[in-house]
């Protein structure tokens, strides 16, 4: 038996993708003739019948089923094997699929993306931002920015630094409220929570002494630390908020308090698949990342 033609193994797996020889015919820009033929000549060339033809609908025969499933990853290699030939010669471009939590991705991500599609206008990414654990191989994505540690086998995790947290609040609010002075004195304050049960929850930071814990209480709980910078940056009190989200998106507007304590956090990985191909898009973008957050932050809110 000769070798199928490469040509015809791609026609039929774009029949099966699409669904039928029209469908599959327009996204090939081809006359459904020749898709037709490229199919039944694949067919004599493997001695079997791989798709199931009816007025209605097209589906893949049981041997049609064996062949698309080994055909479409051996495509997959061949345009992998393509792209990074071309890459070894060509600029930076093309797509770059990236996903992450929304506050990640508007406080720490966002930043990185700008000022790599500065440097390279030839590439396009797209970000989608959401709070479930995304399938990067099966949904096609590229890289992912992830807190917490990494149990997936099939990634490979890229640490980029922890995620601290610590004690902020606007200027306003402790002129008039007072600054505390230690951990207790929070039990005191108005406090902004997180995801807290109650109206009252106890923080554990670290400080020169070791762990100290209070009890902290407020009137404003929330699942979503932007909105929680919002309402601190507002003067509603004290948040225990990530470090990068309350640097980069407030600045010098927060003072930071109590900050000889702090809370350690999870770390934060760049992660993708291990058993793909990386463009060198891909690569170029993550370690522009790796680079970019390794290195000191230059602003730092103010501390009394």
């Amino acid at each position: 038996m000769t070798s199928p033609d490469l040509n015809r193994i791609a026609v039929f797996l774009k029949v099966v993708d699409e669904g039928g020889f029209t469908a599959a015919a327009r996204a090939l820009s081809l006359p459904k003739s020749s898709v037709s033929r490229a199919v039944a000549l694949l067919e004599q060339e493997l001695q079997a019948r791989l798709l199931r033809r009816s007025s209605r609908s097209v589906a893949p025969t049981e041997a049609g089923v064996a062949f698309y499933a080994r055909a479409s990853r051996g495509m997959s290699l061949l345009v992998e094997a393509r792209e990074a030939v071309v890459d070894l010669e060509a600029q930076i471009r093309g797509p770059i699929r990236i996903t992450t939590a929304v506050d990640m991705g508007v406080w720490q991500l966002a930043p990185l993306v700008a000022s790599f599609v500065e440097q390279h206008p030839a590439v396009m990414i797209d970000v989608v931002l959401t709070g479930r654990v995304v399938d990067l191989i099966e949904e096609g994505f590229d890289l992912a920015l992830r807190a917490g540690p990494i149990r997936d086998e099939s990634l490979i995790a890229k640490k980029i630094g922890p995620a601290p947290f610590a004690l902020y609040a606007a200027p306003a609010y402790l002129e008039q409220a007072g600054r505390p002075r230690q951990i207790a004195d929070l039990a005191k304050h108005r406090c902004v929570l997180f995801r807290a049960r109650r109206a009252q929850e106890v923080w554990t930071l670290h400080g020169p002494a070791g762990e100290e814990s209070v009890s902290v209480q407020g009137a404003v709980n929330t699942d979503d630390f932007s909105f929680a910078l919002q309402v601190v940056l507002s003067g509603a009190g004290i948040g225990l908020l990530p470090s990068f989200i309350a640097e980069r998106g407030a600045g010098k507007l927060l003072e930071r308090v109590l900050p000889r304590y702090a809370l350690p956090g999870e770390p934060v990985h760049l992660v993708y698949p291990a058993n793909r191909y990386l463009p060198r898009r891909v690569s170029a973008f993550r370690d522009f990342v790796l680079q970019s957050e390794s290195a000191p932050q230059r602003s730092k809110p103010r501390a009394r």
